[in-house]
C-alpha cells in the first residue's frame, strides 16, 4: 500500500452547509491548493454536486463522501480541528490563530489524518460539533466583521496550510488515537458513569448555573480529546472499561 503524501491526508468537512454554491466554491478552493478529500455532513441540498461554482474542481465534487452525523465524518482522523469566528460562540477550546493552527496540522499531517471542519453559513459549528474538535482556529478578522463566507474561509485556510511546503523537522513519535477510538471511549466512560450513578449524582448534586452548562456527553467528550490518547493506549482503555462495565452489570 502506497504512503499517503502530507496533503493526502487532509480530510475538509463541511458540516450542515446550506448552499450547493459554497460546497462548489470550497471544492475549487480545495483543487486550488491540492488538497483532495471533501466531505459533507447533512447538507441542506442533496444536488450539491452540480454546483456551477465548482470551476475545474468537478471530478473532486463528484468524489465527496456523505455523513449522517460529524462522528462518523472524522472518525479516521487523529487530529479534527474546527474553525470559528468566535461569535456568540462558549470558549471551552483552546483557539488558535491561523498561521500558529496551521503549523501545527502541517506538523500532524506529516504522520496521521486531520480533520478540517467548517459550520453552516448562518450558525457555524454547533456546541455539539464543536465537542469533537481538539482545538479550534480563527482567520483574524477585524471584529467589527468577524465572518466569512464559507468558500472565503475555506479558501484562506488551505492557502495558509499550502504556502510552506518544508516539511516539519520530524513526526510526531506517537500515534495519537483516531476520533472513532475517542468516541466509542466517550461512550463506554458515558455508560460507565451512568451505570455506576455517578453522573446521575453529580447531576442532582449541582447547582442552578450548571443548568446552562454542556450536556455531560460534550464535557466527556472535550475531556478525552484533552488526554491526547496515543492509539495503543486507547485500546487499553477501552479494555479496561468494557471490564469495568461487564462487573458493573453483572452486580446489579
Amino acid at each position: 500500500m502506497s504512503r499517503e503524501n502530507d496533503f493526502d491526508r487532509l480530510r475538509v468537512v463541511l458540516v450542515n452547509t446550506r448552499n450547493p454554491l459554497n460546497i462548489g466554491a470550497a471544492a475549487r478552493a480545495m483543487s486550488n491548493f491540492g488538497f483532495l478529500h471533501l466531505r459533507v455532513v447533512n447538507p441542506y441540498e442533496l444536488a450539491f454536486r452540480e454546483a456551477r461554482s465548482a470551476v475545474g474542481a468537478a471530478p473532486l465534487l463528484a468524489q465527496a463522501e456523505e455523513f449522517n452525523s460529524l462522528k462518523e465524518a472524522v472518525a479516521d482522523c487523529s487530529l479534527v480541528v474546527g474553525t470559528t469566528a468566535l461569535h456568540r460562540r462558549n470558549r471551552w477550546h483552546m483557539v488558535r490563530d491561523l498561521r500558529w493552527g496551521t503549523r501545527l496540522i502541517r506538523k500532524r499531517l506529516s504522520g496521521s489524518r486531520v480533520a478540517l471542519l467548517f459550520g453552516s453559513e448562518k450558525r457555524g459549528l454547533s456546541n455539539e460539533d464543536l465537542s469533537h474538535c481538539h482545538w479550534l482556529m480563527r482567520i483574524p478578522t477585524r471584529e467589527e466583521h468577524r465572518s466569512m463566507n464559507l468558500g472565503q474561509a475555506v479558501a484562506v485556510s488551505l492557502y495558509e496550510l499550502a504556502r510552506d511546503k518544508k516539511p516539519p523537522a520530524a513526526p510526531e513519535r506517537t500515534a495519537l488515537a483516531p476520533a472513532g477510538d475517542l468516541e466509542r471511549l466517550t461512550s463506554l466512560l458515558l455508560e460507565a458513569l451512568k451505570t455506576s450513578g455517578y453522573l446521575k449524582s453529580s447531576e442532582k448534586g449541582s447547582n442552578a448555573k450548571s443548568r446552562s452548562a454542556a450536556p455531560a456527553e460534550e464535557k466527556i467528550r472535550r475531556f478525552i480529546r484533552r488526554m491526547k490518547v496515543s492509539a495503543e493506549d486507547a485500546e487499553l482503555l477501552l479494555g479496561m472499561l468494557r471490564q469495568i462495565l461487564w462487573k458493573l452489570h453483572s452486580n446489579q
